[in-house]
C-alpha cells in the first residue's frame, strides 16, 4: 500500500469525562426536581407567581446544595490521594525492601523476565518521587486529581442545575393560569429530557433511544407523582 493511501490511526476516546459527569449530575437533577415541584404546585395553587417564587428558590437552594456536594466529593478525592502519597513516601523511605518487592511483582504481572524486572525496578527506584507516582498509579490504581477539581466541580454542577431548572419554570413566566403553564412545561421539559437523555447515552456508549426514553420517563413519573400527591392533599 502506498504512503498516500495510508491514513493515520486516530483513536476516539471520551475526553473531559469529569466535566461531562458534572454536567450530567447537575442537568438531570435540575430538569427533574423543579419540574416535579412546579407540577405539584400547579395542582394546589391558583397563582403562577407562587410557582415561580417557589421554583426559583428551589433552584437557588438546589444549585448550592448540589454544588457543595460536588465540591466535597472533589476535596475528598484530593485529600485521599494526598494521604496515600504520604503513606507511599514513608514506605519508600522506611520499608524500601517491601516496596522493591511490590514493584517487581507488578513487572512480573505484565510478563517481564526476572532480569528485566530487576533492571526496571532499579531504574525507577533511583527517583523516589517518580517511584511514588508509579506505585500510586499501578499499585493503588490512583491518578493524581486536578487540584482545582473541587472548585470546578462545584461550579459545573451548580450552573448545570440552574440551566436545567429554568427549563420547566420558563412557561410560567408567560401564562396566568398554573394549569396552562404546566401543560407547556410538560411539553418543553419532556422534550429537553428526551434530547438530554439521547446525547448523554450517545456519549456514554449505551443505546441512545432507550436512554432518551428512560430519562424522559423518570422525569414524567416524578412530575406525575408530585402532581398527584399535591392534588390529593389540596
Amino acid at each position: 500500500m502506498s504512503e498516500d493511501n495510508q491514513s493515520p490511526h486516530i483513536e476516539q476516546h471520551l475526553k473531559s469525562s469529569a466535566l461531562l459527569t458534572d454536567v450530567v449530575i447537575g442537568m438531570s437533577d435540575g430538569l427533574t426536581v423543579p419540574f416535579a415541584l412546579a407540577a405539584g404546585l400547579s395542582s394546589a395553587v391558583s397563582s403562577t407567581n407562587i410557582i415561580l417564587i417557589a421554583g426559583i428558590a428551589e433552584i437557588c437552594a438546589g444549585s448550592i446544595a448540589m454544588g457543595l456536594g460536588g465540591y466535597l466529593a472533589g476535596k475528598t478525592e484530593l485529600d485521599h490521594y494526598n494521604s496515600e502519597v504520604k503513606r507511599e513516601m514513608y514506605e519508600v523511605e522506611h520499608l524500601r525492601d517491601r516496596e522493591v518487592a511490590e514493584t517487581k511483582e507488578f513487572f512480573a504481572s505484565i510478563g517481564l523476565s526476572e532480569e528485566l524486572q530487576n533492571k526496571a525496578t532499579e531504574e525507577i527506584a533511583k527517583d523516589e518521587k517518580q517511584w511514588v507516582d508509579f506505585m500510586m498509579k499501578y499499585e493503588l490504581g490512583l491518578d493524581k486529581p486536578d487540584p482545582a477539581r473541587a472548585r470546578k466541580s462545584a461550579l459545573n454542577i451548580g450552573i448545570s442545575y440552574i440551566v436545567g431548572g429554568l427549563v420547566p419554570l420558563s412557561p410560567y413566566f408567560f401564562v396566568s393560569a398554573p394549569i396552562d403553564g404546566l401543560k407547556w412545561s410538560v411539553v418543553v421539559t419532556l422534550l429537553c429530557l428526551f434530547i438530554f437523555g439521547y446525547f448523554k447515552s450517545r456519549i456514554t456508549g449505551v443505546n441512545a433511544w432507550w436512554g432518551a426514553i428512560r430519562v424522559m420517563l423518570i422525569g414524567a413519573v416524578a412530575a406525575a407523582a408530585a402532581f398527584g400527591v399535591a392534588k390529593l392533599f389540596s
